[in-house]
């Protein structure tokens, strides 16, 4: 029998917030995977291991992924790793990959799964709150109304982006907030944004001019398109 890969969403940061289904799939194996280069230095596993305790007593593998816009060393990272897996998985083992949010949203393990997927050996997805969903709430706002779309952009926004209708989330922007900032005061949206959200250094910002332009890489932005004012007033 060859073992399987669930790949498990830890959520956003509040260990409240973990699935049932994903804290069952902990307690059930043996093998838990997580990015980084040690597993106690990973956000995902500090997460789940305040939801799992137990956690700390089962085999931890770290997969470690660099930080580049280098494709040949981000190719040997995704080689490396899917290999690492590859051997538990041809030992008949399972094996839960633990990561921030949803695995469906901008996870890394998206480029294991072809490498592991190719050699014969099952991948399972298993949802977990979206940030953008959780710093909404958190906001105090929803996402969208009636047929309201909502555009999920990485990294830096421009004017076509926020010409869009609807809300427009801002993930991943880091480095570039100054620019994305400049994007966000031409838009003309209502903005707001959380860092860290349900984490214990978790901040929050009503607008523009409060978001620091040195952010983390885990805040999350919403612009919302702004309601024409009701001309019969």
């Amino acid at each position: 029998m060859k073992g399987k890969v669930f790949c498990v969403g830890v959520g956003p940061g509040d260990p409240e917030l973990l699935t049932l289904k994903a804290v069952r799939l902990i307690r059930d194996n043996e093998v838990i995977a997580v990015p980084g280069r040690t597993a106690e230095d990973s956000a995902a596993y500090r997460i789940a291991s305040a939801a799992v305790p137990e956690m700390s007593g089962k085999e931890l593998v770290p997969l470690f992924m660099p930080m580049t816009e280098d494709r040949g060393i981000l190719s040997e990272a995704h080689r490396r790793c899917a290999e690492t897996l590859k051997s538990y998985l041809a030992a008949g083992r399972d094996v839960v990959y633990l990561t921030l949010g949803d695995p469906t949203v901008y996870c890394t393990f998206a480029y294991l799964q072809p490498l592991i997927e190719n050699d014969g050996f099952a991948v399972e997805y298993v949802s977990g709150v979206p940030s953008f969903c959780a710093a909404a709430a958190r906001l105090g706002i929803p996402l969208a109304e009636g047929d309201e779309p909502v555009h999920v952009i990485p990294g830096v926004c421009s004017d076509e982006d926020l010409a869009l209708p609807g809300t427009c989330v801002l993930m991943r922007t880091g480095r570039h907030m100054p620019a994305a900032k400049e994007a966000l005061r031409r838009g003309g949206r209502d903005v707001l944004a959380a860092e860290n959200c349900t984490m214990e250094n978790e901040r929050v910002f009503r607008g523009v001019e409060e978001i620091p332009d040195g952010s983390g890489y885990f805040t999350v932005v919403i612009a919302k398109e702004r309601a024409e004012k009701d001309l019969t007033e």
